[in-house]
């Protein structure tokens, strides 16, 4: 795998922007970071900690880096951003069916820590997983922005870039909700679930690197939020401007709104 020809580069405070000629190439090309990041944190240290987002905004980065050469993924420990409260590892959407599909059935961790949102105790899991996160520094986090600016279920009016927490049960917004519609995730609004089990925006800040991919139109306004409003949580996503090592992936559909 090789790093494909990109349109634009710049950066907004210390948040690197790329943009590609299509979804594809966008992808591919983070795939391609990504995958570097863990051969590096291999050879340095001998093992490698992932959490990946869970989203058909991901397709390409999960199949670029299953396929990537060199990776040893009998090192590398897997975490994943949210779980719906309430819904068992066997749906169909949920986000350990949706890891199952794109990344597990293609490559074999060391471990793959799933968010148990099934449970009969959503804040005894988020304890749980929370101290499985502070085991060891996080080396990458793949990741996306979603249709309000949210990252993982950390939706404006929840997200809090100080949080104390790794891990929290949070409600999700109408707008989020509706996004996993539009995603094809679930077939109306009310079968999706109302609340989520989410890493926190501190436990992503915590990542040694962050790449996020946001391909499509319906992301456009949040990109937009994102890298021109201020850094607040009125746009979660605002937040990545502020880490030393993060990467936005991004297709001319959804670099539309920005001002050039």
């Amino acid at each position: 795998m090789t790093p494909l020809a990109e349109s634009q580069t710049f950066n907004v405070d210390t948040l690197q922007v790329r943009i590609f000629p299509g979804r594809l190439q966008a992808g591919a090309a983070a795939a391609f970071q990504a995958a570097q990041c863990l051969r590096d944190a291999l050879a340095k240290q001998g093992s490698a900690r992932l959490v990946v987002a869970s989203a058909p905004s991901q397709n390409e980065l999960l199949a670029g880096l299953a396929a990537a050469h060199g990776i040893d993924w009998d090192r590398v420990t897997v975490f994943h951003l949210d779980e719906y409260v309430g819904l068992p590892a066997t749906h169909p959407a949920s986000m350990r069916n949706y890891q199952r599909q794109w990344l597990l059935a293609r490559v074999r961790p060391a471990v793959f820590h799933g968010i148990r949102g099934d449970c009969s105790d959503p804040a005894t899991e988020c304890a749980r997983y929370a101290a499985l996160l502070e085991r060891a520094p996080i080396d990458l986090v793949c990741m996306g922005i979603g249709e309000n600016g949210h990252i993982a279920f950390n939706d404006p009016g929840v997200a809090d870039f100080a949080d104390p927490l790794k891990v929290k049960v949070v409600e999700l917004d109408p707008m989020s909700r509706r996004q996993q519609v539009n995603d094809g995730c679930f077939p109306n609004i009310d079968s999706v679930p109302q609340k989520a089990i989410t890493l926190t925006c501190s436990a992503m800040m915590s990542g040694r690197v962050l790449i996020c991919v946001v391909p499509g139109a319906r992301k456009a306004p949040a990109v937009a939020a994102t890298l021109q409003g201020p850094i607040s949580p009125s746009c979660p996503a605002s937040v990545l401007r502020s880490h030393p090592s993060a990467a936005l992936f991004l297709d001319p559909a959804s670099a539309a709104g920005i001002r050039r």
